[in-house]
């Protein structure tokens, strides 16, 4: 199984003792930075709290990391 590009450390701390831990992914900051967004819009349009789960049942956290997926990818192909 190939990884996906997770664009590397969020924000990235030299640390020679322990260079295995450098905090979140890019990756994964993209992906929360997208649910905030999603949580600012369903509080901005007032659906109550059952129907924003309904929502991310629906199309989950799979939907989420897409979205992240596809931001990495369009920095890939920046100059």
């Amino acid at each position: 199984m190939t990884m996906k590009p997770n664009g590397g450390p969020a924000f990235p701390v030299p640390n020679d003792q322990y260079p295995q831990f450098n905090g979140m992914t890019l990756r994964d900051y993209f992906a929360a930075q997208v649910l905030a967004g999603i949580e600012a819009d369903f509080s901005s349009s007032g659906p109550s709290w059952f129907e924003q789960l309904s929502w991310f049942e629906q199309y989950g956290a799979a939907w989420i990391y897409r979205v992240a997926d596809a931001m990495i990818a369009a920095r890939e192909v920046q100059p």
